[in-house]
């Protein structure tokens, strides 16, 4: 018998909560593929807000929730995780942003409310502090500091959205989590800019959620060990007007006869997975 595996738990869809914004341009084709195949291939991570009110904040597969919600399912399989494990983290993506001019990220910044743009010079280390609120680095070497009237948490937050807004439907972006630049100047031949984000504690972000308020889509990446991966679970089960008691045995004893059937391995090594 394998120790410690994933707590894999069947939750009411409406119990979930996201914590950032979700593309619903990604949710249609993988609709699609869902019907196709008829399983779910990798259960959504998600972490109990523990305020009394049963919801659960999804730390990764918001496209998976979105998904099964359109597709009008009562229930999802997914892997529970406690605020509290010191084996979950939460990290930061950063925005590689491209095919879009200098002059026009930084005249769309300029004109957000409550931001001044410093910019740095990056010859002088004393004027490049190592850690700040949002900064801006060009790929012609220019350096921007995004500093903010002092405000609360909600009224940041809403600024972050609207730094992510300047670029994210007039450019392209991918996530990273560099903080400098020259590594992408290769990769990209219209680079623009590496937009780079604070820092967020876990329960600030469970905190966030269970407000309602929305980080900006694409810069929080939770890592969570173990992570049950290639589930292949039916979707016939999820989708059943059975109560969720007779589904969550069913899980279990679904697990429990491929563990037996040694069909559950854990990989204790760093691994690159070259089928997804």
């Amino acid at each position: 018998m394998i120790p410690n595996l994933p707590n894999l738990r069947i939750l009411p869809l409406d119990s979930l909560i996201m914590h950032e914004d979700h593309d619903m341009q990604r949710t249609l084709p993988l609709v699609e593929k869902l019907r196709a195949q008829g399983i779910i291939r990798n259960p959504p991570i998600v972490m109990p807000l523990n305020d009394g009110t049963d919801r659960y904040m999804v730390l990764d597969g918001a496209n998976r929730v979105t998904s099964l919600r359109e597709m009008e399912f009562p229930h999802i399989v997914a892997q529970v995780v406690e605020a509290g494990n010191p084996h979950v983290n939460l990290q930061t993506w950063n925005h590689i942003v491209w095919g879009m001019s200098h002059n026009t990220l930084i005249s769309n910044m300029r004109k957000i409310k409550g931001i001044k743009l410093v910019r740095v010079n990056t010859q002088k280390s004393l004027d490049a502090p190592k850690y700040v609120p949002v900064h801006v680095r060009l790929s012609d070497g220019k350096l921007y500091l995004l500093e903010e009237t002092p405000s609360d948490l909600a009224v940041h937050i809403q600024t972050l959205h609207q730094i992510v807004n300047t670029y994210k439907t007039r450019a392209s972006l991918d996530r990273t989590s560099q903080t400098l630049i020259d590594p992408f100047k290769k990769i990209y031949p219209d680079l623009t800019a590496l937009v780079v984000f604070p820092h967020f504690k876990i329960r600030t972000v469970l905190k966030l959620a269970g407000q309602n308020i929305l980080l900006p889509t694409g810069i929080t990446r939770f890592t969570v060990s173990p992570r049950a991966l290639h589930l292949n679970y039916p979707l016939h089960e999820l989708s059943s007007a059975k109560p969720i008691e007779y589904k969550q045995e069913y899980l279990d004893q679904w697990v429990g006869q491929r563990v037996k059937k040694k069909g559950v391995r854990l990989y204790s090594e760093a691994t690159f997975l070259f089928d997804e």
